[in-house]
């Protein structure tokens, strides 16, 4: 699977592979979401988590012998954000728009990327983010939008910032993809639990797990391999430009898979945050 991906992926240009990639992870996102109606979040989560574990555990294989234990620790507290992660965003996902939902989250990032700078011109990009949130905020009667599901977005941007800090830690002890595919690993023993618990007997479905195992395909093999290829082709600062389109492409997919129609508002919270997540990259 890894080496038929970097083969095709030689062929398209980097900035192709990252919106490839981008796609590829709202796709994922919006089938997931289909699948609300045959399970809870926490089970859709566990069958996505553990597709990706087992794909990459096969193309990535840690050797965990001889890890210290600060490989350990980050490894370990890597996974656990990974799993969090995913559980409190599919949960937002149950109760928001998939692209209201992802411009939230992708609050976490933007933070991360103000937080690395210090120019007085980045307290314009917090203040465009902070006019998105207050445009998306359920103030009236909103049959789309409520506060439990925009906690639940905004805790998946807390992880997603933790993990972008982990994710670079790991890169320190793990050669490769390995640190990924240990914490995919560690991320699934995490979601397991409440997973199962919620699945139940409903996860042996066959049809299920299929869809399940397209979900980890498409939401982190197919997007993370082709990140990575293209991170190696491009600089660091266009690759962060590039995934700041990635709310307005969520709401996209949301339209067109999902039949999840925004309203003009909300497109303008979602080009708001965008705008200052474009911003505050080329600043830094």
């Amino acid at each position: 699977m890894g080496s038929l991906l970097r083969t095709a992926a030689g062929s398209i240009p980097p900035s192709g592979l990252v919106l490839l990639g981008i796609f590829s992870v709202q796709l994922g996102a919006g089938f997931a979401k289909e699948l609300f109606g045959a399970l809870p979040p926490s089970a859709v989560v566990f069958l996505r988590i553990m597709a990706g574990a087992l794909i990459m555990g096969v193309v990535a294989r840690p050797k965990l012998r001889g890890m210290s234990w600060r490989a350990w620790a980050v490894g370990l507290g890597f996974g656990a954000t990974l799993g969090l992660m995913n559980l409190t965003f599919y949960e937002a996902l149950s109760r928001l728009p998939m692209g209201i939902a992802v411009a939230i989250e992708f609050l976490g990032p933007l933070g991360v990327a103000v937080a690395a700078s210090r120019r007085r011109l980045d307290l314009v990009w917090i203040g465009l983010a902070g006019v998105g949130v207050a445009l998306l905020a359920p103030w009236g009667q909103s049959q789309s939008v409520n506060w439990v599901g925009i906690g639940f977005a905004l805790a998946a941007g807390v992880c997603w910032a933790a993990y972008i800090l982990l994710s670079a830690a790991a890169g320190q002890h793990f050669p490769g993809t390995t640190g990924l595919s240990f914490a995919m690993i560690v991320s699934a023993v995490v979601v397991a639990p409440v997973g199962v618990a919620s699945g139940g007997t409903d996860l042996l479905q066959p049809e299920l797990v299929l869809i399940g195992l397209g979900v980890g395909l498409l939401s982190s093999v197919i997007p993370y391999s082709l990140e990575l290829n293209a991170l190696r082709r491009m600089p660091k600062h266009v690759f962060g430009i590039l995934m700041s389109l990635e709310p307005a492409v969520a709401a996209m997919v949301g339209l067109v898979v999902l039949g999840e129609v925004l309203h003009l508002q909300q497109w303008a919270a979602i080009a708001s945050i965008v705008a200052a997540s474009l911003g505050a990259t080329r600043s830094r």
